[in-house]
């Protein structure tokens, strides 16, 4: 199992100075959370928190910068089952508990999205990996590959909830190149699901705005800033999707923002091409 990494003292130092453990959702301390500051709503049924910058760099002081704030007050929606958006590396996000059946149900009626179709889990370090799916490829690819803006489809484990993607063996695994949505998964203690911030079929969002349509159904909206270049195409591509469930194969099921530099790695490790993968 890959080792926690060395930012695992400044993630409980976190987590500890907003009152929270880095235990399991529905540990002892869930939902027995100090309530936070209330801003102003950005809509009926939403609230709205910006974080310094554009979240995807820690903040160097966080309980000034507002980082704690809005980091204890996700946490706190995620385990009451509330859905909430999210800035990553690559697009903006709708999360929820992975864990709980009735909020992965909001996220598909939020987005008017079919239940066939599948949600990622998004997750804080790579060795959380090995608990949720059976990896059958090299420590260091995953070290090579996360974070950044992949999603690495693998076998799931029996860790996952039975109700998140029934249909498929598989899951995508998600941990964004961002220091916002790292320290959540780590603070909130267990796999989220996440999806893209938009309507079903409709285009990705690179900032709040142009999801505010979903706003009154969500319950907090995390304001990262812009997430890159709003008039490039490329931009909204979102994560490239990467199927590593066969020994020794991968294929690209999405080519995504990153298909070059994530092209490079696979085969860096010698992974050969299934049939009928874009490459």
């Amino acid at each position: 199992m890959s080792p926690a990494g060395p930012c695992t003292g400044l993630r409980a130092a976190v987590a500890a100075s907003i009152g929270l453990s880095e235990g399991p959702a529905g540990s002892a301390r869930s939902g027995r959370l100090l309530r936070p500051p209330s801003p102003a709503p950005a809509a009926p049924g939403a609230r709205l928190f910006r974080l310094p910058g554009s979240g995807a760099v820690r903040a160097a002081n966080p309980e000034r910068a507002g980082w704690t704030e809005a980091l204890r007050a996700a946490v706190a929606e995620l385990r009451a089952g509330a859905v909430v958006a999210v800035p990553t590396d690559t697009l903006y996000g709708l999360a929820c508990s992975a864990s709980c059946s009735e909020a992965l149900g909001v996220v598909y009626r939020v987005k008017g999205r079919s239940e066939t179709k599948p949600l990622a889990v998004c997750l804080g370090r790579v060795a959380d990996v090995y608990r949720y799916c059976r990896v059958r490829v090299p420590e260091g690819l995953l070290n090579d590959l996360l974070p950044g803006p992949v999603t690495l489809v693998m076998e799931r484990s029996e860790e996952l909830n039975k109700d998140l993607n029934p249909f498929t063996p598989l899951v995508g695994i998600r941990i964004p190149d961002h220091a916002f949505m790292q320290d959540l998964a780590q603070v909130f203690g267990g796999p989220l699901a996440l999806t893209s911030a938009n309507l079903s079929s409709q285009t990705s969002s690179l900032n709040v705005e142009e999801f505010q349509d979903l706003w009154p159904r969500l319950s907090l909206v995390i304001d990262g800033g812009p997430i890159g270049d709003d008039q490039s195409p490329e931009c909204r591509l979102g994560s490239t999707v990467v199927d590593l469930s066969v020994p020794g194969e991968f294929g690209i099921i999405r080519p995504g923002c990153a298909l070059e530099s994530t092209s490079a790695i696979l085969q860096k490790y010698g992974l050969l091409p299934l049939r009928g993968s874009c490459l």
